[in-house]
């Protein structure tokens, strides 16, 4: 079942994103002491008194503001606001009571969702101070509540108000999601592919590098199952992050493929892979993720009888230690092929959790070593005594033999391709571990 949605918003600078972090007890949403940071909706599960609930944070509403970007983000908070079973409101004391907030708190009036007043950085201790009644001129019915994001306090009154606002639970259980993490170089399309997904102007899309900086969960239910797609901020190269923001984001961006089930790596086809490219994809495959290689922009490529054969041959030489990755030809300003990434993504979720029974693996591994015979060393031979699967998501394996010295990379290799093609692990990598026979033991 869905979870109740709860959206924080407010003015920008009022604290929203440190009291969001606060909530869910993690740093997922940019904190920093500059107006207009959080620009997505964030979203991350926070819960209360036995109660989980899907907490969103928004970008700083500015709503009289003819900028472009403040535009996209009241686009934003109204789509957070529209999907929301509550709203709370964020305010803060040390600049009191403003214009905007007077004008956000009538745009939430004819929303005619219940809304929750939070009053931010009343960190003193004792009395509120005379300031704080102000807040009561804005007439929201649930609250205000003097809360201090920093430290925490007022918090549990406020998810204690929220919890009576939230429609009563439904006995329904949620469905399993593969999570889908669509990661690449800045402007390489990847906002352009989650909002053709969704159907919707979920990320903030411009041809400025850089637009989105948090990593964006969208759920997404269709015929092809359940998903949640991860849209991260482009990962630029080490060097040319230069501020606070943008290392969070490059941080965020590695968390969201740690978390993912599967990666999509968007590669912009007027480019094909660069060596941002390479440096992100050997982000996935360290970590063991099945990954699919999406060639974005393929509808403005000059194509020829020979244009799909040689992006092939290009994949395969720039990202050769991911040769197991599927390749798509899609556009997401079009649509084009963009629905035949769902089955892709079913593939390689289901490969990389694929388990192989040890007698069956041992009958494949006996065959593969009659067939090439294992390497020897100065009259020393390798022997191979057995194979054993002791995990998934990546399938790892366990090979144990006389020698992990004779055990070669090219050999490692060749079992590795052997297994793959018997078994179709198609999408994932796979990890063998070599242990010499005593280690069994241990």
């Amino acid at each position: 079942m869905a979870l109740p949605v709860v959206a924080v918003v407010g003015r920008p600078n009022v604290g929203k994103s440190t009291f969001f972090n606060k909530l869910v007890g993690e740093r997922i949403s940019i904190v920093e002491d500059v107006p207009g940071v959080t620009r997505d909706r964030i979203y991350s599960v926070c819960e209360w008194a036995g109660r989980k609930m899907l907490l969103v944070d928004t970008g700083g509403l500015e709503p009289n503001s003819e900028d472009e970007f403040h535009l996209h983000i009241k686009e934003q908070v109204e789509i957070a606001v529209e999907t929301a079973d509550v709203i709370i409101m964020m305010t803060e004391i040390v600049s009191g009571l403003m214009p905007t907030d007077r004008e956000i708190a009538r745009f939430l009036s004819r929303c005619k969702k219940p809304v929750v007043l939070a009053v931010n950085k009343v960190d003193s201790i004792g009395h509120l101070p005379p300031e704080f009644y102000e807040f009561y001129e804005l007439g929201i019915e649930h609250g205000p509540f003097a809360v201090s994001s920093v430290h925490g306090t007022g918090s549990g009154d406020i998810l204690e108000c929220v919890n009576s606002l939230l429609p009563p639970p439904c006995e329904e259980e949620e469905s399993e999601r593969i999570r889908v993490a669509v990661i690449g170089k800045p402007n390489s399309g990847k906002s352009s592919l989650v909002n053709r997904i969704t159907g919707q102007s979920r990320m903030i899309v411009s041809n400025v590098p850089g637009t989105t900086r948090d990593a964006v969960d969208t759920e997404v239910d269709n015929e092809y199952g359940s998903f949640t797609f991860i849209d991260t901020a482009g990962i630029r190269r080490q060097s040319k992050v230069e501020d606070k923001i943008e290392k969070y984001s490059v941080l965020r961006a590695k968390l969201a493929v740690e978390r993912a089930d599967v990666c999509i790596l968007m590669v912009d086809s007027l480019e094909m892979v660069t060596q941002q490219d390479e440096r992100i994809a050997g982000i996935a495959h360290e970590s063991g993720k099945p990954t699919i290689v999406a060639l974005n922009k393929w509808d403005l490529v000059d194509k020829d009888n020979d244009s799909v054969k040689k992006a092939k041959k290009d994949v395969e030489i720039a990202l050769s230690y991911m040769t197991y990755a599927p390749l798509a030809f899609i556009s997401a300003k079009t649509g084009q092929r963009v629905t035949k990434l769902f089955d892709l993504i079913r593939t390689v979720y289901e490969s990389s959790r694929r388990r192989i029974p040890t007698g069956v693996l041992n009958d494949v591994l006996a065959d593969a070593v009659a067939r090439v015979q294992p390497p020897s060393d100065r009259g020393r031979r390798l022997k191979i005594y057995y194979m054993t699967q002791v995990s998934v998501a990546p399938p790892t394996f366990v090979v144990f033999c006389n020698s992990a010295e004779l055990f070669h990379f090219s050999y490692r290799r060749y079992l590795e391709n052997n297994l793959r093609e018997t078994f179709d692990f198609e999408g994932t990598p796979i990890r063998i571990i070599v242990r010499e026979r005593g280690e069994e033991e241990k």
